[in-house]
C-alpha cells in the first residue's frame, strides 16, 4: 500500500480550525478506501513569525519539497504588514515549485446556493484554469518619489511563451476530458497588446485539439457572461490577473467563498491544496467558520493523488448533505465548523457504504 506523505499548513486565523475538520475526512477517506497518509504538520504563519521571525525557513522548505502533496488552511494577519507572510509562504511555494496551474472548479451543488435568478447545477459546471507563476504577479514593480505628490508606483506584466504554452496545453488536455470538450480563451489583448502572445498561442496549440471546441472571450465581457449565462462556459484558461478575479466571481456563483477549493499545481510533480477564502481573522477560535471549502480541497487532493473513487464518495457526500439540507447553507452560522465535519464523515460513511 502507497503512503503519500502531506505537508499540512494550517496557516492564520480559521485556517487551523477547517483544517483540522479537513484532516478529520481525510483520515475517513483514509479508513473506508484503504489508504495510508502521513501528515507533516508546519507552523508557519503569522503566529509564528511574531514568536520567531520566521516565516518559512529553508531547511523545512526542503523538506516539504519531498512530500506528495500540500495542504494549506488560510494564510494572512492583520498584525504584519500586507503580504509579508503571503508571499513567504503562498508565493513561495507557487514559485519556487514552479505550481504553474491554479485549478479552480466552479460547481453548483444546490440551486439555493446560487445566486442567480433561474440557474441551477446543470448551468454551473466549469473548471478555470488559471497561469500561476507569472503576470502582475511576478514582482516587478517599483515607486518613484515615494511619498511625494508627484509619485509614480509601476508593476510590469510578464508573460513568456513557455509560461503561456503550457498552461494553455493543460487547459486543452482537460478540455478534452470533459463531455462539452469546449475551452474558452479569457484576456484582454485588445487594449493590454502584450496579451496578444496568449491568442497566437491558443491558437497554435489549439490546431493540435482539432475535438476540443475554442472560444474567446475578453475579461470584461466574461465577467458580464459568468452572470447572464453561466452555462456557456465548461473550460476556461485566463493569465494570472484576470483568472484571480473571476474565479472569486465564479466562487459566488457556486455558493460564495465557503465552498470554493483550488489547487496549485505542476502536473506529475508535488502540488498544493487550499480553500480559497481567506483566514478571517475576526472569526478566528469561535468554531464558526465554514469547512466545507476545506473540505473540497481534500477532494481535489484526493483527484490528483489518483484516489478517484474516494473523491468522487467524498463530492456525493457534500452534495447530498446540502440538497437535502441536512447542512444548511454554507457559512450561515447555523452549523459550527465541527459539526459541519461531523456531518460529512457521517455522510461520507453512507455514501461509501452505498456504493461498494
Amino acid at each position: 500500500m502507497k503512503e503519500f506523505n502531506i505537508a499540512v499548513i494550517a496557516g492564520d486565523g480559521i485556517g487551523p480550525e477547517v483544517t483540522r475538520e479537513a484532516m478529520r475526512v481525510l483520515d475517513l477517506c483514509a479508513s473506508i478506501y484503504g489508504l495510508r497518509f502521513k501528515k507533516h504538520a508546519f507552523p508557519f504563519g503569522t503566529e509564528h513569525y511574531l514568536k520567531t521571525q520566521e516565516i518559512f525557513p529553508d531547511v523545512a522548505f526542503e523538506e516539504v519539497k519531498g512530500m506528495d502533496a500540500i495542504y494549506l488552511g488560510a494564510i494572512g494577519d492583520p498584525r504584519v504588514p500586507v503580504g509579508l507572510i503571503e508571499y513567504g509562504i503562498i508565493a513561495r511555494m507557487r514559485f519556487d515549485l514552479d505550481l504553474y496551474v491554479n485549478l479552480r472548479p466552479v460547481k453548483l451543488y444546490d440551486q439555493d446556493l446560487c445566486p442567480l435568478k433561474d440557474k441551477g447545477p446543470a448551468d454551473v459546471d466549469m473548471i478555470f484554469v488559471r497561469e500561476n507563476t507569472e503576470d502582475a504577479y511576478v514582482g516587478a514593480h517599483g515607486f518613484a518619489h515615494k511619498g511625494q505628490r508627484l509619485e509614480v508606483a509601476m508593476q510590469t506584466m510578464v508573460y513568456t511563451r513557455e509560461g503561456v504554452e503550457r498552461v494553455i496545453r493543460y487547459a486543452f488536455g482537460l478540455a478534452k476530458t470533459r463531455p462539452r470538450k469546449q475551452l474558452t480563451l479569457i484576456d484582454k489583448a485588445n487594449a493590454i497588446r502584450a496579451q496578444d502572445l496568449w491568442t497566437r498561442t491558443f491558437a497554435e496549440v489549439g490546431r493540435e485539439f482539432p475535438d476540443v471546441k475554442t472560444d474567446h472571450a475578453y475579461i470584461d465581457a466574461a465577467c458580464m457572461w459568468m452572470v447572464k449565462n453561466p452555462e456557456w462556459f465548461d473550460v476556461a484558461v485566463a493569465p494570472n490577473l484576470f483568472g484571480d478575479i473571476i474565479t472569486d466571481l465564479g466562487a459566488m456563483i457556486q455558493g460564495g467563498m465557503g465552498i470554493a477549493a483550488s489547487g496549485n499545481l505542476h502536473p506529475g510533480k508535488i502540488s498544493l491544496f487550499e480553500p480559497i477564502h481567506g483566514s478571517a481573522p475576526k472569526h478566528a477560535g469561535k468554531d464558526v467558520a465554514s469547512p466545507i471549502a476545506a473540505i473540497m480541497a481534500v477532494s481535489m487532493m484526493l483527484d490528483y493523488l489518483g484516489q478517484k473513487e474516494a473523491c468522487a464518495s467524498l463530492e456525493r457526500a457534500v452534495i447530498e448533505l446540502l440538497r437535502s439540507k441536512r447542512l444548511k447553507g454554507v457559512g450561515t452560522g447555523m452549523h459550527k465548523t465541527s459539526e459541519v465535519g461531523q456531518l460529512v464523515c457521517a455522510e461520507l460513511r453512507s455514501t461509501a457504504a452505498a456504493t461498494r
